[in-house]
């Protein structure tokens, strides 16, 4: 009992230590969320100018500005997450504090925890308040919506984005002058085959294939369904549980890999150097 205790308060010193630094560091984050807020109405805004693109002056732009803006805010919430895992390394290398904490007598699932505890607590502020700005700028209605159901959509994909971010945040460990850079490739190739801009029936038949994979497919859609089309929590469990199977296998194996390539970093002295 008292080492689950000792584990549980070791996983909250985690989150602490993590709101400690947005505080420090306040400035990056505004400059972040305002960078952020700028990307997700430029996208929303390429839905307005359609109609006069293509000409066609039948087209519902309101319906194309909310799919594009949902997509825009799904995919920044677990991408925000993502990153957050992944920068766990390139955090405790740039506090200074990698060897102490890779060298803590604490279980390493103790320290994901903490970590990924405050990643979606912090993604979802950071998206509610993105979603709060374009709201009131694209004057959305969300009356009829299924907020419910999005938040549960949002809250299962994470589980997902939690494993695969574990995975990614190997590279900083083994790679440290470039590790973080690395981890980039996970998310173009995940942002190119899930239908964040648009549906995957426009994808080659390669690439559509591949799409089914993707935790962030099922996310979107179901997303897109709850808050465009106010479809019930019911109706959309086809789109939550191959999410929770997806973040059951996941995060298991990116716990797995992350010990095997943290007992390799050990071993070649890397945890020393700064990226």
């Amino acid at each position: 009992m008292s080492t689950a205790v000792h584990q549980l308060r070791a996983s909250y010193a985690f989150v602490e230590r993590n709101f400690n630094l947005i505080k420090r560091y306040w400035t990056w984050e505004l400059v972040w969320l305002v960078y952020s807020t700028a990307d997700c109405m430029a996208v929303s805004f390429i839905g307005l100018g359609m109609q006069k693109i293509s000409g066609s002056e039948g087209l519902n732009t309101s319906y194309l500005v909310l799919y594009l803006l949902v997509g825009t805010l799904v995919w920044r919430f677990l991408s925000v997450i993502f990153y957050w895992i992944t920068d766990l390394i390139a955090i405790e290398r740039w506090e200074g504090t990698i060897e102490y904490t890779l060298m803590a007598p604490i279980q390493r699932i103790t320290h994901m925890t903490g970590q990924t505890i405050f990643s979606v607590i912090y993604s979802l502020v950071f998206t509610g308040v993105i979603l709060a700005v374009t709201a009131a700028v694209f004057k959305i209605d969300l009356s009829n919506a299924n907020l419910l159901g999005g938040i549960v959509l949002l809250l299962a994909g994470s589980f997902s984005f939690i494993g695969i971010g574990i995975m990614a945040s190997v590279l900083p460990l083994l790679f440290p002058e470039r590790g973080s850079q690395m981890t980039h490739v996970f998310i173009a190739l995940l942002l190119l085959v899930s239908g964040v801009y648009y549906p995957v029936d426009v994808l080659p038949a390669a690439l559509r294939n591949l799409s089914v994979y993707s935790p962030a497919t099922y996310v979107l859609e179901g997303v897109r369904q709850a808050l465009l089309e106010g479809v019930g929590l019911g109706q959309l469990w086809h789109f939550i549980w191959p999410t929770l199977i997806m973040g059951a296998i996941l995060i298991p194996a990116g716990l797995l890999v992350f010990k095997q390539a943290e007992r390799y970093a050990k071993k070649t002295g890397k945890l020393h150097r700064n990226g």
